[in-house]
């Protein structure tokens, strides 16, 4: 019950981002990327330091013993901050192979997410997925590339190199997080996660692009929304959730990112679906259903 729980929750996750997804587009026609993504981490930063330091000074140890020790709590911090730096990393070169690539090869190349990170966890905590998951991780792939691509990906450009390198980066987060979840608070997880990644968007906007922003309702609405929403509730709730379901997992529901992109395009920007990407959409669905329905009878491996 509570693995559906966390699963429902990054879901959630999904949808949200999702359907920020046109808002965000609009609001980097009027604000440099890189500038977007220091006052969507910052404002997230704040928000949710905000929150903790409330709930710390709420909860006060009613015992010596209860105080965590300053050792213990530094590595916490450190592990967090290591999250941060693949957030950082993922959001960075998706960044920049976006501006050398075209953006349905950056979804999908983005989307290699979910193939990484199984293999990941197996090289580095030893952790083997599933059957069932490995089959529901391709199949789900196969939908993205119909979903997203009009043609074989063909040779690959600086900018596909560096989406590739941003999937490697999102995959590393999944796999820390999902690491860390286990052994620490996912309260200091979230903080410390998004304090560094803002901290490291703060400290590179300005040298590697020329900053530049129109204030515009759309731009604040963007920030504002992304940053508590789409980032600080939305990392939190990964932190949190990944306690209880598998790295393989979390990639793989990630991947509906782009359905519900599509639904709220559809909706709002009345864009449509070819029969094609129909088909991609159905197909990630149908990777989801074979990771929770286990036709397979997959057995847990050791």
């Amino acid at each position: 019950m509570s693995r559906r729980k966390a699963e429902a929750a990054l879901i959630g996750n999904t949808v949200v981002w999702g359907a920020t997804f046109v808002l965000v587009k609009a609001a980097i026609q009027e604000m440099s990327p890189l500038l977007f993504l220091a006052f969507r981490f910052t404002v997230a930063a704040g928000v949710i330091g905000v929150i903790a330091a409330m709930k710390r000074d709420v909860a006060v140890p009613r015992r010596l013993g209860d105080l965590p020790h300053k050792s213990d709590k530094r590595k916490e911090w450190l592990a967090g901050g290591l999250c941060g730096v693949f957030l950082f990393c993922g959001y960075l070169f998706q960044t920049l192979g976006l501006r050398l690539t075209s953006a349905p090869k950056s979804a999908f190349l983005t989307g290699m997410t979910s193939v990484v990170a199984p293999f990941l966890a197996a090289l580095v905590y030893k952790i083997r997925p599933q059957r069932s998951e490995v089959i529901g991780v391709f199949v789900a792939t196969a939908g993205l590339g119909l979903m997203t691509l009009q043609g074989a990906i063909g040779s690959m450009s600086r900018g596909d190199l560096l989406t590739l390198i941003c999937a490697f980066g999102f995959a590393a987060h999944i796999v820390t997080v999902g690491h860390f979840s286990e052994q620490m608070s996912f309260e200091v997880l979230s903080v410390a996660q998004i304090a560094a990644a803002a901290g490291l968007f703060l400290g590179c906007f300005w040298w590697m692009e020329q900053p530049q922003v129109a204030w515009r309702p759309v731009v604040i609405c963007a920030i504002l929304i992304t940053g508590t929403i789409a980032t600080a509730l939305a990392f939190t709730i990964q932190a949190w959730a990944q306690q209880y379901t598998t790295a393989t997992r979390t990639a793989l529901i990630y991947m509906l990112e782009p359905v519900f992109a599509w639904m709220t395009s559809y909706f709002l920007a009345g864009e449509g679906l070819s029969a094609r990407a129909a088909a991609g959409a159905a197909l990630i669905l149908g990777g989801v259903w074979l990771v929770e329905m286990k036709p397979l009878n997959a057995v847990n491996h050791p």
